[in-house]
């Protein structure tokens, strides 16, 4: 290690003299209290750090003490079910040892180290193997299996391997390289600003499914894909990252909470452990790691939280999980980095925020998609990064919701009005898009149903000539509208209340899978349909609007998903008291 000392102090932005032969980006200890920090910006011979943690106390002539290492993570087994702040420190375990608050300097390895996983190997002495390459697994939770890597740079034969439980620090195997042996543990460590290998990138073609009937139909996300929730305070934009977090069918979840309000992360923290997965009946925890960076923490953790998050993601991904990652909000991150900036004396751009703002989301977000894991196996893996923004007073037109407009391609834009209607999720369907329709429609089309596309593009259509049609009913009345005009009014209020809309406490309607959100789709369509031809045989308004069928039309969605069948006979049921075979029947 090498030292130097401060010269000066300004909030978490701290300048450092005499560091012998200094590089960006690595990790530095400031002070007599090592508090954790990151060179950020180097001028001749004073290197400016951003510390992770409180700077009172720290003043001119303190030492600096260089690592010679970036920020980095550990990766291992012992990464699922746990809770850590911006920058890797296990917060349960800072808890049981220093209290309720986190001690400056409190300094706690990521992974533990006196745990023993079993370890099997998949590999025997005498085989070669690449980077990349699965020598052995872990059976990490009771979900998921922790899939053992050779690390990058180590490529050769096996010379040792042993079956047993070990720490995330002892010896599991041995590669025999042209350089000589190379041990190998259960833990690697890498850094979180560089983007970690992969062999290929493949265009995302499966849909994530989230269970949500406004995101899985009419704009979806594709596993690899990535997507912006912007809204207003209030309409949501948290409790739709945890619905997708519970109901979406990835493998692993990584859930950062960037610079939020104590109180929702609390939230957080208590009610995923006690969240049970859809998919395997056990804790949903027992799939995800959480990182929790809220607003009263360091402002400078919070711009290394969404790499740290980003970075495990990548990990995971390498195993060949599906991952989706949840960052809320990257608005409070591009805080951080305006904050960090203005200490740093650069020129502001828009709003006060960097120049580089759009850059450094843009790499954020390229390091999200499908790829080709490095080994020899040639297995796939994926990462989902959803980030919400939160644009102050729900301006759309803001710098950092802009920027990230321009890097991703699904757009869920969250209004308060429907939030505050009760209407959720919250998401407008005239303002949001998504540009993995193609891959969506060839994936219902060959999973679900071909009728899929045709069945959106109406309904889409009905959605918007309905707002169109509000303008005039709200100067003139709805009397002022034609009678194909009122059923399209009444179709689209179908589509809001009985299918846009979901009840998150609903057993039935919390999730919705792919197949009963074709066949609520294609009831309210064919009703709509079928009433349009009674219409033109001058059946009367009125008559078709009060028929018994649409109650049950607005109950459909409260269709159990093992009685699906029952879909049929509404089928059926709309036909026939919409043609009138059965009207005298159902009067009397």
């Amino acid at each position: 290690m090498s030292e130097g000392y401060v010269v000066k102090v300004a909030g978490p932005l701290v300048v450092a003299r005499g560091l012998p032969d200094p590089k960006m980006y690595d990790l530095v200890k400031v002070g007599k209290d090592r508090l954790m920090g990151e060179i950020i910006e180097l001028r001749g011979d004073r290197a400016s750090i951003q510390v992770y943690e409180e700077t009172s106390g720290i003043g001119p002539g303190d030492e600096v003490v260089s690592t010679g290492e970036p920020l980095s993570v550990e990766l291992g087994p012992g990464l699922l079910t746990s809770i850590y702040d911006g920058v890797q420190r296990p917060l349960d375990v800072i808890m049981a040892k220093h209290g309720n608050y986190v001690a400056r300097g409190v300094e706690e390895p990521g992974l533990p180290r006196d745990r023993k996983w079993a370890f099997e190997p998949t590999v025997k002495a005498g085989d070669e193997v690449v980077p990349g390459d699965i020598i052995g697994t872990v059976q990490e939770t009771k979900v998921a299996v922790h899939r053992v890597m050779v690390p990058r740079g180590v490529q050769g034969r096996i010379s040792h391997i042993a079956a047993g439980e070990f720490t995330v620090e002892e010896t599991v195997a041995a590669v025999e390289t042209p350089s000589g042996e190379i041990p190998v543990t259960m833990m690697q460590r890498w850094p979180v600003r560089l983007p970690r290998p992969y062999r290929e990138k493949r265009p995302p073609e499966e849909p994530l499914v989230t269970g949500q009937r406004i995101v899985d139909t009419f704009f979806p996300i594709a596993k690899g894909g990535t997507a912006c929730v912007p809204g207003p305070f209030g309409s949501g934009k948290t409790v739709l990252q945890h619905a997708i977090a519970k109901w979406a069918n990835s493998e692993i979840v990584i859930f950062v909470g960037c610079g939020e309000r104590g109180n929702e992360m609390t939230d957080v923290l208590l009610e995923f452990p006690e969240l049970l997965d859809p998919y395997s009946g056990e804790p949903l925890m027992l799939r995800t790691v959480l990182i929790a960076n809220t607003s009263n923490m360091p402002v400078a953790a919070r711009e290394a939280s969404v790499y740290t998050g980003i970075t495990l993601a990548e990990y995971y991904r390498d195993m060949g999980y599906a991952v989706t990652l949840q960052a809320d909000s990257t608005s409070r991150w591009a805080e951080a980095l305006r904050e960090i900036s203005g200490r740093l004396e650069e020129m502001p751009g828009e709003e006060g925020y960097p120049a580089y703002l759009g850059t450094r989301l843009a790499a954020f977000y390229e390091r999200a998609g499908r790829v080709v894991c490095l080994g020899s196996d040639g297995r796939e893996g994926s990462i989902c990064a959803i980030g919400s923004v939160s644009p102050p007073g729900g301006d759309l037109s803001e710098p950092v919701t802009q920027a990230t407009l321009r890097v991703v391609k699904v757009f869920w834009a969250l209004e308060d009005r429907l939030a505050f209607a009760r209407h959720f999720p919250a998401i407008s369907w005239l303002n949001s898009y998504s540009l993995y329709l193609d891959q969506s429609e060839e994936y219902w089309n060959r999973e679900v149903d071909e009728e899929y596309a045709r069945l959106r593009e109406e309904a889409m259509a009905i959605l918007q000539r309905e707002a169109e049609l509000q303008e005039i009913v709200r100067l003139i009345g709805v009397e002022a509208l034609s009678d194909q005009e009122r059923l399209l009014m009444e179709t689209a209020k179908s589509l809001r209340e009985d299918f846009l809309q979901q009840n998150a406490f609903d057993d039935a309607d919390a999730f919705t899978s792919l197949r009963k959100q074709f066949l609520l789709l294609k009831l309210i369509m064919s009703f709509h349909t079928v009433a349009m031809r009674e219409l033109g045989k001058g059946r009367p308004i009125a008559e078709l609007m009060d028929l018994p069928v649409q109650e049950s039309i607005a109950r459909a969605k409260f269709i159990p998903e093992d009685d699906l069948d029952r879909f049929a006979e509404l089928q059926q049921e709309v036909e026939e008291q919409l043609s009138g075979a059965a009207s005298g029947v159902k009067q009397a």
